[in-house]
């Protein structure tokens, strides 16, 4: 109990300060005995009530991205729903050999984060996007929500480029505009890991207590801890878990 409540924390201050959070929460329900895809499915609803309660600090910029979530919501939900179904069609054995492929990439992804944020963060033509742009984001998104249901670490990222490619600029409508269709897909996948039994509630329940303890207080002290040193280590950690992953399925 103690050792998911405190990666569940470490989790929720990870998300708060850089993301990366499930990095923690799914290799730690692992190595205490979870099945794979009830360790995914557990994570995902542990998480998730954080995410969507950071929504409230960004709130004074929901008005701005309303445009934008009429485009997205439906294809997030739809893609989050048919990745969650997908990983409830996958055997547990197989899905566990993904497993070290999932974590690199979602670590190789929170290594570019800041290369996507530059990206994102840069002024282009035209606000919206021409129809051909949009229809590519569209079918972008829903691809992300499709990764997102089956495992999601990552999408906040994958979102970001998208979303600049669109041509938003203002990078703190961008991180509310990808935090809330994060957290629908991640609801929508919640919903569905319910229907099919998948979830471990009481390791849920106490990791849920400690993500948000972890969201709490680090959306308190943020200010106060060198993000750069924080990435640094969440990229270790996702390299150190990848590689024990990678050794477990198929070394030992």
């Amino acid at each position: 109990m103690l050792e998911l409540a405190a990666a569940a924390m470490m989790a929720g201050a990870m998300n708060a300060v850089a993301g990366g959070g499930t990095l923690v929460t799914f290799p730690t329900l692992i190595l205490v005995g979870t099945g794979a895809e009830v360790a995914n499915a557990t994570s995902t609803l542990a998480l998730v009530l954080g995410t969507g309660g950071s929504i409230f600090g960004y709130r004074e910029h929901l008005g701005a991205i309303r445009w934008w979530l009429a485009r997205f919501w439906l294809v997030s939900a739809v893609g989050g729903l048919i990745g969650a179904v997908l990983l409830t069609r996958t055997n547990d054995a197989v899905f566990a050999k993904m497993v070290p492929f999932l974590i690199l990439f979602a670590t190789l992804l929170f290594m570019a984060q800041n290369a996507f944020r530059r990206f994102a963060d840069k002024k282009v033509e035209t606000a919206r996007g021409g129809p051909r742009a949009m229809a590519a984001a569209m079918a972008f998104q829903f691809a992300v929500a499709v990764y997102g249901g089956f495992f999601g670490a990552g999408i906040g990222i994958l979102m970001l480029a998208s979303l600049g490619f669109l041509g938003m600029k203002n990078i703190h409508e961008m991180n509310v505009l990808k935090t809330v269709l994060g957290s629908l897909i991640n609801a929508v996948a919640t919903v569905w890991f319910i229907r099919a039994g998948l979830l471990d509630w009481g390791k849920a329940g106490i990791m849920t207590a400690g993500a948000l303890v972890g969201y709490y207080l680090t959306a308190r002290y943020a200010q106060r801890i060198p993000q750069r040193r924080v990435r640094q280590l969440i990229s270790v950690i996702g390299f150190g878990i990848s590689g024990v992953m990678f050794y477990k399925q198929f070394v030992k």
